[in-house]
């Protein structure tokens, strides 16, 4: 951060880049904090900007003619109970682009047809931002629907008010976790597969390794409607890589984890 940068207004105050030098720690950290501060804003306005609002769906990455991800849009739905409690947008704002997106999955096209938006409770990974229909015949994502359920839980907890709009959010979330069928995602194995093609089947590869299917495998569990059996943990579990390295042992991580969290 360079002291050229130009003073930003945010909040009715001014800050700029970066303190000089010999500033007492104090004022310096204020304006790291305030840095820190814009960034997140400034992150947080992807949502706001790439973001269909008649149904709810993000762009997958803003480029001409591409499709939306449903995984971008469970981390819009994460981040709107941040964005209000942080100040970045008003809650009534929240409340309406939580709704169009809720709406949109609950009432989408659920079957086989391959250009339909989900089955069996899944969502397929991309969707055309417009119709919301399925993209370049790809597959029915288990990891990307957990990312959209999650988003969708997490509204469901924070809009808690006793009005008619939060209390549709609420009842929208439970019902489109309810909906997922996590055993017919097993495909009869022991673990959960990557997913499902009208024209294929289901894919060949499960998620096994220690990676970002932790929350696929919490969500799973948890259903109060087709829930994992608890072997299926186990099963996972039992695939971790444990390697050596420079007398360390440590357990081999595939991806990176999404966290959701306030």
């Amino acid at each position: 951060m360079s002291r050229c940068h130009p003073p930003h207004r945010r909040y009715g105050r001014v800050y700029r880049g970066a303190g000089k030098p010999g500033e007492p720690m104090s004022s310096k950290k204020l304006t790291v904090d305030a840095e820190l501060e814009k960034l997140q804003h400034d992150s947080f306005k992807y949502f706001l900007h790439e973001t269909n609002p008649a149904n709810g769906l993000v762009i997958d990455k803003t480029e001409a003619d591409w499709p939306a991800s449903i995984a971008a849009t469970g981390l819009a739905l994460a981040a709107y109970p941040v964005g209000v409690a942080r100040g970045f947008m008003p809650r009534a704002v929240a409340v309406e682009r939580t709704l169009a997106t809720l709406r949109f999955f609950w009432n989408s096209p659920q079957g086989p047809e391959p250009d339909a938006t989900g089955y069996q409770g899944f969502y397929y990974h991309f969707l055309d931002m417009q119709t919301g229909r399925r993209a370049w015949q790809c597959e029915l994502s288990t990891i990307d629907s957990t990312f959209l359920l999650a988003g969708a839980l997490t509204v469901g907890m924070y809009f808690e008010a006793d009005t008619a709009d939060e209390h549709e959010i609420r009842t929208l979330a439970d019902a489109l976790y309810r909906r997922a069928d996590w055993r017919w995602a097993q495909n009869q194995g022991a673990t959960v597969t990557h997913g499902w093609k009208p024209e294929s089947g289901f894919l060949n590869y499960r998620w096994e390794g220690y990676d970002e299917a932790l929350l696929l495998y919490i969500l799973g569990l948890g259903s109060p409607t087709h829930p994992l059996p608890e072997s299926a943990y186990a099963a996972w579990a039992a695939t971790y890589r444990w390697e050596h390295c420079y007398g360390y042992e440590y357990l081999f991580v595939l991806c990176y984890k999404k966290v959701f969290s306030l």
